[in-house]
């Protein structure tokens, strides 16, 4: 499967980038930064997650929930094309969030805002949409290929980081670990915008998206 990253390059990701800005009244370019980072730190937060056999159990048993089959991919024009996000969304996306970050999600929201320039507000929104999208990439690619177990999930979800796996468990692990501390939330942002880090590494993945 192509990386998570990749999904920003297709028409859907375009249909994304597109319907996000206009509901959260942001500049494309900034809610497509957003997203880039967006995805990547839930879906390293799952992989975090699924390696303990708890956590995989809980992920799997997510994913077999109808909800999250991938049905939101194909109906992301109408989802972000009216005149709101639908509710169930947000509220699917909130819960996601609160579950994959264990309540830390307001430091991954500091950290998507600086490192994209959106306000806190309209990254979180982001955020909690970005939630149920990556439920449903992996729930879609998990029925595919009859993924039943930890480590056929764990396998998935690393596959879907691809080249930023390394270094986006050491982001996830930085964000969950921060007690809100300002200068923590700061290095983060910094190794999303690819100040901090080596190549091949998150940074060069999101440094490329669009030319941005």
């Amino acid at each position: 499967m192509a990386g998570i990253l990749d999904l920003l390059n297709s028409d859907l990701g375009k249909t994304l980038i597109s319907g996000a800005s206009k509901q959260f009244g942001q500049d494309e370019g900034k809610t497509a930064n957003a997203l880039g980072a967006a995805l990547p730190l839930i879906l390293g937060a799952m992989k975090n997650n699924a390696s303990s056999p708890e956590g995989a159990a809980g992920l799997l048993s997510a994913l077999g929930n109808d909800k999250h089959s991938g049905g939101i991919l194909d109906n992301l024009g109408s989802i972000l094309g009216g005149g709101g996000v639908d509710d169930d969304v947000l509220k699917d996306g909130a819960g996601i969030l609160g579950h994959v970050f264990g309540g830390r999600e307001q430091n991954v929201a500091q950290a998507v805002s600086k490192s994209s320039g959106i306000d806190l507000a309209s990254a979180m929104n982001i955020l909690k949409v970005a939630g149920p999208l990556v439920m449903g990439a992996i729930g879609k690619e998990s029925r595919q290929k009859g993924v039943a177990d930890q480590n056929g999930i764990g396998d998935l979800l690393g596959g879907m980081l691809g080249g930023a796996s390394n270094e986006q468990q050491s982001l996830v692990s930085k964000l969950l670990d921060a007690d809100g501390d300002g200068s923590m939330i700061d290095d983060v942002a910094g190794m999303l915008l690819g100040g901090n880090k080596k190549s091949g590494g998150i940074g060069s993945l999101l440094g490329g998206l669009f030319g941005k």
